[in-house]
Protein backbone atom coordinates (compact mmCIF):
# COMPACT_ATOMS: atom_id res chain seq x y z
CA UNK A 1 0.00 0.00 0.00
CA UNK A 2 1.09 3.23 -0.70
CA UNK A 3 0.39 7.13 -2.29
CA UNK A 4 -1.33 7.60 -5.83
CA UNK A 5 -2.88 9.70 -7.88
CA UNK A 6 -3.96 10.19 -11.45
CA UNK A 7 -5.46 12.98 -13.42
CA UNK A 8 -6.69 13.90 -16.92
CA UNK A 9 -7.18 16.66 -19.06
CA UNK A 10 -9.79 15.23 -21.08
CA UNK A 11 -10.15 12.33 -24.08
CA UNK A 12 -11.35 12.42 -27.88
CA UNK A 13 -10.01 11.87 -31.30
CA UNK A 14 -6.26 13.94 -30.48
CA UNK A 15 -4.65 13.86 -33.44
CA UNK A 16 -0.90 13.62 -33.32
CA UNK A 17 -0.45 16.11 -35.87
CA UNK A 18 -1.84 18.74 -32.90
CA UNK A 19 1.14 21.24 -33.10
CA UNK A 20 3.28 21.79 -30.28
CA UNK A 21 1.61 25.17 -28.68
CA UNK A 22 -1.51 23.47 -28.39
CA UNK A 23 0.03 20.23 -26.97
CA UNK A 24 2.98 21.33 -24.82
CA UNK A 25 0.40 24.40 -22.32
CA UNK A 26 -1.36 21.30 -21.33
CA UNK A 27 1.79 18.71 -21.23
CA UNK A 28 3.04 21.27 -18.37
CA UNK A 29 0.27 22.10 -17.04
CA UNK A 30 -0.39 18.57 -16.25
CA UNK A 31 3.30 17.57 -14.93
CA UNK A 32 2.52 20.63 -12.83
CA UNK A 33 -0.34 19.74 -11.30
CA UNK A 34 1.49 16.06 -10.96
CA UNK A 35 4.05 17.73 -8.93
CA UNK A 36 1.89 19.62 -6.42
CA UNK A 37 -0.60 16.42 -6.21
CA UNK A 38 2.19 13.85 -5.64
CA UNK A 39 4.44 16.62 -2.80
CA UNK A 40 1.16 17.00 -0.86
CA UNK A 41 0.62 13.32 -0.50
CA UNK A 42 3.84 12.97 0.40
CA UNK A 43 3.19 15.44 2.93
CA UNK A 44 0.83 13.30 4.48
CA UNK A 45 -2.76 15.63 2.94
CA UNK A 46 -5.64 13.70 3.02
CA UNK A 47 -6.69 12.37 -0.72
CA UNK A 48 -10.13 14.41 -0.95
CA UNK A 49 -7.54 17.87 -0.23
CA UNK A 50 -5.30 16.56 -2.98
CA UNK A 51 -7.68 15.61 -5.30
CA UNK A 52 -9.54 19.13 -4.76
CA UNK A 53 -6.45 20.98 -4.47
CA UNK A 54 -4.85 19.57 -8.58
CA UNK A 55 -8.41 19.77 -10.08
CA UNK A 56 -8.83 23.54 -8.57
CA UNK A 57 -5.26 24.37 -10.43
CA UNK A 58 -6.55 22.16 -13.78
CA UNK A 59 -9.90 24.52 -13.40
CA UNK A 60 -7.37 27.54 -13.29
CA UNK A 61 -5.90 26.87 -16.45
CA UNK A 62 -7.27 28.56 -19.61
CA UNK A 63 -6.29 25.35 -21.99
CA UNK A 64 -8.80 23.05 -20.28
CA UNK A 65 -12.36 23.02 -20.37
CA UNK A 66 -13.25 23.62 -17.42
CA UNK A 67 -13.50 26.50 -14.71
CA UNK A 68 -11.34 29.27 -16.96
CA UNK A 69 -11.54 27.67 -20.07
CA UNK A 70 -15.50 26.24 -20.02
CA UNK A 71 -16.65 26.13 -23.19
CA UNK A 72 -19.88 28.18 -24.00
CA UNK A 73 -23.79 27.06 -24.06
CA UNK A 74 -25.79 27.46 -27.45
CA UNK A 75 -27.08 31.01 -25.54
CA UNK A 76 -22.92 32.23 -25.33
CA UNK A 77 -23.18 31.44 -21.47
CA UNK A 78 -20.91 29.18 -19.51
CA UNK A 79 -22.31 26.46 -17.48
CA UNK A 80 -20.21 24.82 -15.45
CA UNK A 81 -20.53 21.59 -13.14
CA UNK A 82 -17.98 19.83 -10.54
CA UNK A 83 -18.26 16.70 -8.60
CA UNK A 84 -16.21 15.67 -5.53
CA UNK A 85 -16.72 12.11 -3.80
CA UNK A 86 -15.11 10.51 -0.33
CA UNK A 87 -14.57 6.76 -0.76
CA UNK A 88 -14.38 5.53 2.88
CA UNK A 89 -17.51 7.81 3.84
CA UNK A 90 -19.26 7.35 0.57
CA UNK A 91 -20.35 11.40 1.34
CA UNK A 92 -20.34 13.36 -1.98
CA UNK A 93 -21.20 17.07 -3.40
CA UNK A 94 -22.03 17.91 -6.55
CA UNK A 95 -22.94 21.71 -8.47
CA UNK A 96 -24.10 22.77 -11.87
CA UNK A 97 -25.13 25.71 -14.05
CA UNK A 98 -22.47 27.89 -12.08
CA UNK A 99 -21.34 31.17 -14.27
CA UNK A 100 -19.29 33.03 -11.92
CA UNK A 101 -17.22 30.57 -9.60
CA UNK A 102 -13.76 30.36 -10.09
CA UNK A 103 -13.46 26.93 -8.89
CA UNK A 104 -16.86 24.92 -9.05
CA UNK A 105 -15.04 21.91 -7.43
CA UNK A 106 -14.57 23.61 -4.20
CA UNK A 107 -18.21 24.95 -3.77
CA UNK A 108 -19.44 21.11 -4.30
CA UNK A 109 -17.12 19.83 -2.00
CA UNK A 110 -18.84 23.06 0.28
CA UNK A 111 -22.35 21.42 -0.90
CA UNK A 112 -20.59 18.18 0.64
CA UNK A 113 -19.94 19.48 3.63
CA UNK A 114 -21.65 22.32 4.29
CA UNK A 115 -25.52 21.04 3.69
CA UNK A 116 -27.71 18.14 3.81
CA UNK A 117 -27.99 17.72 0.42
CA UNK A 118 -25.52 16.27 -2.15
CA UNK A 119 -26.52 18.43 -5.69
CA UNK A 120 -27.02 22.20 -6.14
CA UNK A 121 -27.76 23.69 -9.66
CA UNK A 122 -27.81 26.95 -11.59
CA UNK A 123 -29.51 29.82 -9.24
CA UNK A 124 -29.63 27.97 -5.86
CA UNK A 125 -25.97 26.98 -6.30
CA UNK A 126 -24.98 30.36 -7.13
CA UNK A 127 -26.66 31.92 -3.78
CA UNK A 128 -25.20 28.77 -1.63
CA UNK A 129 -21.69 30.06 -3.50
CA UNK A 130 -22.44 33.67 -2.65
CA UNK A 131 -23.42 32.85 0.97
CA UNK A 132 -20.25 30.63 1.43
CA UNK A 133 -18.12 33.76 0.34
CA UNK A 134 -16.33 31.81 -2.22
CA UNK A 135 -14.82 33.76 -4.99
CA UNK A 136 -16.94 34.81 -7.54
CA UNK A 137 -15.99 36.54 -11.44
CA UNK A 138 -18.20 38.22 -13.58
CA UNK A 139 -19.60 35.75 -16.36
CA UNK A 140 -17.30 37.35 -18.87
CA UNK A 141 -14.06 36.66 -17.02
CA UNK A 142 -14.92 32.95 -18.65
CA UNK A 143 -15.49 33.52 -21.89
CA UNK A 144 -12.49 33.46 -24.02
CA UNK A 145 -11.68 34.40 -27.64
CA UNK A 146 -11.08 30.58 -28.28
CA UNK A 147 -14.01 29.82 -26.99
CA UNK A 148 -16.43 32.29 -29.06
CA UNK A 149 -14.49 30.86 -31.79
CA UNK A 150 -15.33 27.30 -30.76
CA UNK A 151 -19.22 28.07 -30.97
CA UNK A 152 -19.36 30.12 -33.95
CA UNK A 153 -17.45 27.05 -35.59
CA UNK A 154 -19.72 25.01 -33.94
CA UNK A 155 -23.13 26.93 -34.76
CA UNK A 156 -22.58 27.47 -38.46
CA UNK A 157 -22.15 24.05 -38.51
CA UNK A 158 -25.29 22.82 -36.52
CA UNK A 159 -23.06 20.93 -33.88
CA UNK A 160 -22.68 19.96 -30.35
CA UNK A 161 -18.92 19.17 -30.10
CA UNK A 162 -17.47 16.86 -27.27
CA UNK A 163 -13.70 17.14 -26.27
CA UNK A 164 -11.14 16.80 -28.66
CA UNK A 165 -13.27 15.25 -31.54
CA UNK A 166 -12.86 15.52 -35.47
CA UNK A 167 -14.17 14.11 -38.41
CA UNK A 168 -12.03 11.49 -40.16
CA UNK A 169 -10.29 12.72 -42.85
CA UNK A 170 -12.62 12.03 -45.95
CA UNK A 171 -14.99 10.94 -43.41
CA UNK A 172 -18.19 12.97 -41.98
CA UNK A 173 -18.46 12.37 -38.24
CA UNK A 174 -22.21 11.98 -36.53
CA UNK A 175 -23.27 15.27 -36.34
CA UNK A 176 -23.56 15.02 -32.50
CA UNK A 177 -19.34 14.15 -32.29
CA UNK A 178 -18.38 16.78 -35.16
CA UNK A 179 -15.47 19.54 -34.17
CA UNK A 180 -13.52 21.69 -35.66
CA UNK A 181 -9.90 20.92 -35.55
CA UNK A 182 -9.31 23.39 -33.20
CA UNK A 183 -11.29 22.24 -30.52
CA UNK A 184 -8.41 21.35 -27.85
CA UNK A 185 -10.01 21.84 -24.61
CA UNK A 186 -10.96 19.12 -21.87
CA UNK A 187 -12.40 17.80 -18.71
CA UNK A 188 -10.60 17.74 -15.92
CA UNK A 189 -10.40 15.23 -13.13
CA UNK A 190 -8.01 13.93 -10.39
CA UNK A 191 -8.34 11.02 -8.18
CA UNK A 192 -6.16 9.75 -5.01
CA UNK A 193 -5.39 7.50 -2.77
CA UNK A 194 -3.00 8.86 0.47
CA UNK A 195 -0.50 7.07 2.79
CA UNK A 196 -3.86 5.94 5.13
CA UNK A 197 -5.64 3.97 2.13
CA UNK A 198 -8.11 6.56 1.84
CA UNK A 199 -9.50 7.15 -1.62
CA UNK A 200 -10.82 10.22 -3.34
CA UNK A 201 -11.89 11.71 -6.33
CA UNK A 202 -13.14 15.19 -7.88
CA UNK A 203 -14.15 15.78 -11.67
CA UNK A 204 -14.96 19.44 -13.38
CA UNK A 205 -16.08 20.58 -16.72
CA UNK A 206 -17.60 23.22 -18.87
CA UNK A 207 -19.53 20.62 -20.62
CA UNK A 208 -20.15 21.01 -24.88
CA UNK A 209 -19.80 23.44 -26.79
CA UNK A 210 -23.19 24.83 -28.38
CA UNK A 211 -24.90 22.08 -25.44
CA UNK A 212 -28.29 23.29 -24.59
CA UNK A 213 -28.70 25.88 -22.01
CA UNK A 214 -29.22 23.74 -18.66
CA UNK A 215 -28.08 20.69 -20.30
CA UNK A 216 -26.47 18.26 -17.54
CA UNK A 217 -23.05 15.73 -18.18
CA UNK A 218 -22.19 13.28 -16.83
CA UNK A 219 -19.42 15.03 -14.12
CA UNK A 220 -21.48 15.73 -11.59
CA UNK A 221 -23.61 12.84 -11.64
CA UNK A 222 -22.60 10.27 -8.84
CA UNK A 223 -21.64 7.19 -10.66
CA UNK A 224 -21.47 8.51 -14.30
CA UNK A 225 -18.43 10.66 -14.46
CA UNK A 226 -17.42 10.62 -10.90
CA UNK A 227 -17.39 7.79 -8.05
CA UNK A 228 -15.52 6.59 -5.33
CA UNK A 229 -15.70 3.72 -2.34
CA UNK A 230 -13.35 1.82 -0.30
CA UNK A 231 -12.14 -0.03 -3.12
CA UNK A 232 -11.36 2.67 -6.19
CA UNK A 233 -11.94 6.11 -7.05
CA UNK A 234 -12.53 7.31 -10.61
CA UNK A 235 -13.02 10.04 -12.59
CA UNK A 236 -13.97 10.29 -16.09
CA UNK A 237 -14.20 11.96 -19.28
CA UNK A 238 -15.29 11.83 -22.98
CA UNK A 239 -19.14 12.28 -24.07
CA UNK A 240 -21.11 12.49 -21.25
CA UNK A 241 -24.45 11.38 -22.02
CA UNK A 242 -22.80 7.80 -23.07
CA UNK A 243 -21.14 8.10 -19.85
CA UNK A 244 -24.01 8.33 -17.92
CA UNK A 245 -25.88 5.47 -19.94
CA UNK A 246 -22.96 3.12 -19.26
CA UNK A 247 -22.55 4.55 -15.27
CA UNK A 248 -19.12 4.26 -15.79
CA UNK A 249 -17.68 5.40 -12.68
CA UNK A 250 -19.40 3.19 -10.53
CA UNK A 251 -19.37 -0.06 -13.05
CA UNK A 252 -15.31 -0.09 -12.43
CA UNK A 253 -15.72 -0.29 -8.63
CA UNK A 254 -19.06 -2.79 -8.89
CA UNK A 255 -16.51 -5.28 -11.22
CA UNK A 256 -14.38 -4.91 -8.02
CA UNK A 257 -16.87 -5.55 -5.37
CA UNK A 258 -19.47 -8.33 -7.06
CA UNK A 259 -16.65 -9.76 -9.78
CA UNK A 260 -13.30 -9.30 -7.41
CA UNK A 261 -11.78 -8.22 -10.19
CA UNK A 262 -8.34 -5.92 -10.44
CA UNK A 263 -8.75 -2.30 -11.04
CA UNK A 264 -7.44 -2.56 -14.22
CA UNK A 265 -9.27 -5.22 -15.45
CA UNK A 266 -12.48 -3.88 -14.04
CA UNK A 267 -11.90 -0.16 -15.97
CA UNK A 268 -10.87 -2.02 -19.37
CA UNK A 269 -13.64 -3.85 -19.15
CA UNK A 270 -15.51 -1.16 -18.63
CA UNK A 271 -14.50 1.11 -21.63
CA UNK A 272 -14.38 -1.47 -23.57
CA UNK A 273 -18.16 -1.32 -23.40
CA UNK A 274 -19.21 2.00 -23.84
CA UNK A 275 -19.28 2.93 -27.73
CA UNK A 276 -15.99 3.44 -29.27
CA UNK A 277 -14.50 6.88 -29.18
CA UNK A 278 -16.77 8.26 -25.95
CA UNK A 279 -14.78 7.35 -22.94
CA UNK A 280 -11.46 7.96 -21.14
CA UNK A 281 -11.05 7.54 -17.47
CA UNK A 282 -8.78 7.38 -14.98
CA UNK A 283 -8.62 5.59 -11.22
CA UNK A 284 -6.98 4.23 -8.43
CA UNK A 285 -7.68 1.41 -5.84
CA UNK A 286 -6.93 1.51 -2.06
CA UNK A 287 -3.57 -0.52 -2.54
CA UNK A 288 -1.97 2.05 -4.94
CA UNK A 289 -2.79 0.56 -8.05
CA UNK A 290 -3.18 3.18 -11.06
CA UNK A 291 -4.99 2.85 -14.29
CA UNK A 292 -5.90 5.47 -16.92
CA UNK A 293 -7.23 3.91 -19.87
CA UNK A 294 -9.61 5.15 -22.90
CA UNK A 295 -11.16 3.81 -26.22
CA UNK A 296 -10.54 7.46 -28.03
CA UNK A 297 -7.74 8.16 -29.74
CA UNK A 298 -5.69 9.78 -26.56
CA UNK A 299 -6.44 11.33 -23.34
CA UNK A 300 -4.71 13.60 -21.32
CA UNK A 301 -3.66 12.29 -18.42
CA UNK A 302 -0.81 11.81 -15.76
CA UNK A 303 -0.29 9.63 -12.96
CA UNK A 304 2.60 9.42 -9.81
CA UNK A 305 2.76 6.30 -7.41
CA UNK A 306 4.83 6.45 -3.91
CA UNK A 307 6.85 3.36 -5.61
CA UNK A 308 8.09 5.93 -7.85
CA UNK A 309 6.59 5.29 -11.70
CA UNK A 310 4.90 8.90 -12.87
CA UNK A 311 3.89 9.14 -16.27
CA UNK A 312 2.24 11.83 -18.45
CA UNK A 313 1.31 11.15 -22.07
CA UNK A 314 -2.14 11.75 -25.08
CA UNK A 315 -1.96 8.65 -26.65
CA UNK A 316 -1.42 5.10 -25.80
CA UNK A 317 2.50 4.12 -26.81
CA UNK A 318 5.39 6.01 -27.00
CA UNK A 319 6.46 7.95 -29.51
CA UNK A 320 9.68 10.01 -30.50
CA UNK A 321 8.39 13.11 -29.30
CA UNK A 322 8.08 11.69 -26.01
CA UNK A 323 4.36 12.22 -25.04
CA UNK A 324 4.00 8.71 -23.00
CA UNK A 325 7.04 8.66 -20.84
CA UNK A 326 8.08 7.78 -17.72
CA UNK A 327 9.46 11.06 -15.83
CA UNK A 328 11.10 11.89 -12.45
CA UNK A 329 8.98 13.83 -9.69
Amino acid sequence: MGWALALHGGAGDIPRSLPPERREPRLATLRRCLDLGAAALRDGRPALDVAELVVRELENCPHFNAGRGSVLTTDGTVEMEACVMEGGTLRCGAVSGLSTVVNAVSLARLVMEKTPHIYLAFDGAEAFAREQGVETKDPSHFITEDNIERLRQAKEANRVQIDYTQPMKGQEAPKETQAPMDDKTGTVGCVAVDTAGNLATATSTGGLVNKMSGRIGDTPVVGAGTYANALCAVSATGKGEEIIRHTVARDVAALMEHRDLPLRDAAARVVAGAPRGTVGLVAVSADGEVCMVHNTTGMFRACATEAGHAEVGIWTDADANGESVSVGL
